[in-house]
């Protein structure tokens, strides 16, 4: 659709030429069914790392499972470590952009001095409105090595992911309370006096 605006001059004695002046404004406008495209992700792969001059990474997978491009900010908190040790939270890099469907990688930079572990690693992403978390269990390798894939402890869904599953949820139940009454609904009534057949037939 294109919207016009135009503009003329006053016109003047003496047959002089009137100026007009238009400006057109080009617009899309979107009239299928249903909204905007939900927005969700979710957390794959967590590998630490350590740089040759000994600097710990830990690099995080992400996958867009939604219909909309996501960018990505977040923070990695250390807890469970030697002696009990916590450190953190670290920011992950910024500036990652995913495309619908694409996968990427987050990466988040800790001290120098920071041990080897065993750690447990709490990986927090948000996109927008959208959360994403993990926790897994990490130890960072020597220098200028790339440590094992961590161990996943725990995640948090999104709420998209937790609202599905609860209608699916409420679905199966209503399915079975229904198969139930029908079963009950079939069957002969108890309790009544069976009808009596006379003598000799």
């Amino acid at each position: 659709m294109l919207s016009a605006l135009s503009t003329a001059s006053v016109p003047r004695a003496g047959g002089e030429i009137t100026q007009v002046n238009r400006v057109g404004v080009r617009m899309y406008l979107d009239i299928g069914p249903g909204g905007e495209p939900a927005s969700d992700f979710s957390i794959g792969e967590v590998r630490p790392a350590r740089s040759p001059e000994g600097e710990p990474s830990m690099t995080v997978q992400v996958t867009n499972t939604g219909g909309r491009a996501i960018d990505l900010t977040g923070a990695v908190l250390l807890s469970d470590g030697p002696a009990g040790s916590r450190a953190g939270p670290f920011p992950v890099g910024q500036g990652v952009t995913l495309a619908p469907g694409a996968s990427g990688q987050v990466i988040a930079r800790f001290p120098t001095t920071l041990p080897n572990g065993p750690w447990k690693a709490e990986v927090n992403l948000e996109s927008g409105l959208v959360k994403r978390s993990i926790t897994a269990q990490v130890t960072f390798p020597d220098a200028g090595q790339v440590g094992k894939r961590g161990s996943v402890v725990s995640r948090i869904f999104s709420g998209w992911t937790v609202a599905a599953a609860v209608v699916g949820l409420l679905l199966v139940v209503g399915l079975a309370m229904l198969a139930r009454r029908s079963d009950r609904s079939g069957r002969p009534p108890t309790g009544l006096p069976r009808e009596r057949t006379p003598a000799g037939r």
